[in-house]
């Protein structure tokens, strides 16, 4: 089953860390990353750049608003995600556990909705 991995930041975490800190931490990622494709459990991700560059959108008085920068209000902000593949939600608690980027900040693990019935049954209305 595919688990969604959003992977939060807080403000200045990782800037203040020193260059070999910071280092370190991305080394260790992308070596864990290496480990969960290893094993199968690797199905995507993307980092993000900051929320500065987000724009917004949503549905007001009848038409698209778009805004600058992230929905959210809050001191973390979402710095990537990772798809991770795994048995159930102990499984892939278990394997986000391990992984550096906890340092950095939490991770919140979903899983992936499956909308293979919404999408046929759409299709047929339309179809």
């Amino acid at each position: 089953m595919k688990y969604i991995c959003l992977g939060y930041i807080e403000p200045n975490k990782f800037e203040n860390l020193s260059e070999a800190e910071r280092n370190a931490l991305v080394d260790a990622c992308f070596s864990y990353d290496d480990e969960l494709r290893k094993n199968g459990h690797f199905a995507g991700g993307e980092g993000l750049q900051g929320p500065q560059s987000a724009a917004t959108l949503r549905w007001e008085n009848g038409k698209v608003a778009v805004t600058d920068g992230p929905y959210a209000e809050t001191k973390e902000q979402i710095g990537g995600i990772l798809i991770l593949e795994a048995r159930d939600l102990n499984h892939a608690i278990q394997l986000m556990s391990k992984h550096p980027g906890v340092k950095a900040g939490p991770f919140e693990i979903r899983p992936a909705a499956d909308l293979s019935g919404m999408m046929q049954e759409s299709e047929e209305r339309r179809g």
